[in-house]
């Protein structure tokens, strides 16, 4: 196995096995599917996960972020899933600290996410955000997605 995809198997091991303790159980990693890539992670109803692990993510870029948005939402279309999450690797946070890694989305699928109930302007659609991934986690549960297992209660944030 090359040294990219050992880093990146580790990303997307950490990033299921965090998701399965908080409200995924099924979730897992994807074969890969090529040209018409379908996301990292299967076992998630509704939504396509797309991670980015090793030296890159850990010093990327608004143009990074994105460009790999851009690809999560064309992994979001292949896959029909509702909602595209991109998950990145913070220096200095290993896979057994996934909770304090960044989770990006742009404003049109947090809109989605809040129903709706904030305006939207036409200038700002399309734009990144980004959180803690145990931030974003209670948000997509409160807004229908995941199971009743795992911690629903769990902290807004970890400490590494």
């Amino acid at each position: 196995m090359s040294k990219s995809r050992s880093i990146g198997t580790r990303a997307e091991t950490g990033v299921v096995r965090y998701l399965r303790d908080h409200g995924w159980p099924s979730a897992e990693r994807r074969a890969l599917a090529g040209e018409h890539d379908l996301g990292d992670i299967v076992g998630t109803p509704g939504i396509c996960w797309e991670i980015k692990g090793g030296k890159t993510a850990e010093s990327a870029h608004d143009a990074d972020v994105t460009r790999w948005l851009a690809e999560t939402e064309q992994e979001t279309a292949n896959s029909g899933a509702d909602l595209g999450i991109l998950v990145t690797k913070r220096r200095s946070y290993s896979a057994a600290s996934v909770g304090s890694w960044w989770a990006h989305l742009d404003l049109t699928t947090w809109h989605a996410l809040n129903r709706g109930r904030l305006p939207l302007r036409p200038d700002i659609v399309g734009r990144p955000i980004r959180m803690h991934l145990s931030t974003l986690v209670p948000i997509l549960r409160a807004a229908g997605y995941g199971s009743s297992g795992g911690d629903a209660t769990e902290p807004l944030d970890e400490v590494a």
